[in-house]
């Protein structure tokens, strides 16, 4: 049997502290230059290395953009069995635990006691598995809607508060403007539905004792399943696939009008309609009971060192200046353009400009602030994969067929429950 527990998501408190980047004789000397090798995705990474390898001559690093997500985890669990893994490397909370499972993480509980107070205890559990760390945590994405302001004020209708006040918007979009639809939210998406389901009370795993239980059909899951498929089948939300060249351009045209996703959809949406930037306002995700603000988080990423590295203490190191240090955190904003994890990279974020697609909203980073306040822990279990291959194959066969949608969550559940019997796990579900 296999015990294995990561906890992912979890409250941001307070927003205090930082770390700098240990010196030469605080690494305990060193007999030569250490070159480490880094795999990260997205932008900014120039700006990264040039300033750490400048004040860091000793320990120099080296950077490779081998993709984001599930391209990224491929290709890491692939060099790690071939023997060429890098020293570091950027993976997605979601793709963790699968990670450790693999046995491509070390350990750096060791490593990383004097970051210990840079994240939060609800921030730091998204990167811990059975106590022990696997990865220093580098942004968060709390659950929020990205919307476009001036469509919505020229319909005459209200940013929605609740779920059932996004449908009544959706309803109302497709009245003023039937060429113009309020979202798409298409089965691909996996991270979304399971985070509207958090924030129904579902929990899609979760451990106790030693012993798995797999909720991703419990009837809260289902019944969210049930409101979103009738709001498809109204006409008053679409499920196309998200950022192909059709959807940018409703992006572009202003006939796409939101984005329910974590708060880093700003920066995706600039990066392929930059042109819309003012027009756009970022607020709470609706919520399914009116004054319950509770969100998870959907999507961020942590930096791990893997187990084929020579050098790790001193890619720890480096790693911990990036995520953890002021240093680190100014050049995560400016130049990764990404929430930090950081409770000092927070504190710093408060006082920046708001993002490029909404220049105009000089509170956003408050806000994002006061949302991440609210977010509630999420457990992913070991086979996530696998369950967002069976789950958006199943929900595409139930839209192309128009039969419940419900049955592609029950699918996927009896899928993830065989595989991790299967694995060796010790799961309740009968």
């Amino acid at each position: 049997m296999r015990s294995r527990r990561l906890i992912a998501a979890g409250a941001i408190l307070a927003l205090t502290g930082g770390l700098t980047a240990c010196s030469a004789e605080s690494r305990g000397g060193s007999d030569g230059p250490v070159t480490l090798t880094f795999w990260g995705w997205g932008v900014g990474y120039e700006d990264v290395i040039a300033e750490w390898n400048e004040a860091n001559p000793d320990i120099q690093v080296e950077h490779t953009d081998a993709g984001g997500g599930d391209d990224s985890s491929a290709k890491l669990l692939t060099a790690a069995r071939a023997g060429n893994a890098p020293d570091v490397a950027l993976v997605e909370y979601t793709t963790l635990p699968a990670m450790i499972v693999a046995d491509v993480p070390l350990d750096i509980t060791e490593y990383v006691g004097d970051a210990e107070d840079a994240f939060t205890e609800g921030t730091w559990d998204q990167t811990r598995f059975d106590g022990a760390v696997y990865a220093i945590p580098q942004d968060v994405g709390p659950m929020a809607l990205t919307y476009r302001q001036d469509r919505l004020e020229e319909m005459g209708l209200a940013v929605p508060t609740t779920w059932e006040e996004f449908g009544e918007v959706a309803r109302g979009v497709k009245a003023n403007d039937p060429n113009s639809v309020l979202t798409s939210l298409p089965p691909s998406e996996l991270g979304f539905y399971a985070g509207v389901a958090a924030q129904a009370g579902s929990e899609w795993w979760s451990l106790e004792d030693g012993v798995w239980t797999v909720g991703i059909a419990d009837e809260a899951s289902l019944e969210v399943a049930d409101f979103f498929e009738g709001l498809v089948k109204e006409g008053a939300i679409s499920t196309e696939p998200l950022l192909t060249p059709e959807y940018n351009a409703k992006l572009n045209d202003g006939t796409m009008l939101s984005w329910p996703a974590g708060i880093w959809a700003s920066g995706v949406f600039y990066g392929v309609a930059p042109d819309t930037a003012g027009n756009w306002a970022m607020a709470p995700l609706p919520q399914w009971t009116p004054g319950d603000a509770k969100v998870a988080y959907q999507g961020g990423s942590g930096m791990i060192v893997t187990k084929e590295s020579e050098h790790p203490e001193e890619a720890a190191e480096f790693a911990k200046w990036f995520n953890a240090s002021e240093d680190g955190n100014e050049l995560l904003l400016s130049s990764r353009q990404v929430y930090p994890a950081s409770i000092v990279g927070q504190e710093m974020a408060a006082s920046s400009e708001p993002p490029a697609l909404m220049p105009q909203q000089t509170t956003f980073y408050e806000e994002a602030a006061a949302i991440s306040a609210e977010t509630i822990p999420v457990t992913w279990g070991p086979n996530v994969n696998l369950a967002k291959m069976v789950f958006e194959d199943r929900l595409n066969k139930a839209i192309a067929d128009g039969t419940p949608w419900r049955d592609a969550f029950i699918a996927t559940q009896e899928a993830v429950v065989d595989d991790m019997k299967t694995s060796g796990y010790e799961v309740s579900n009968d």
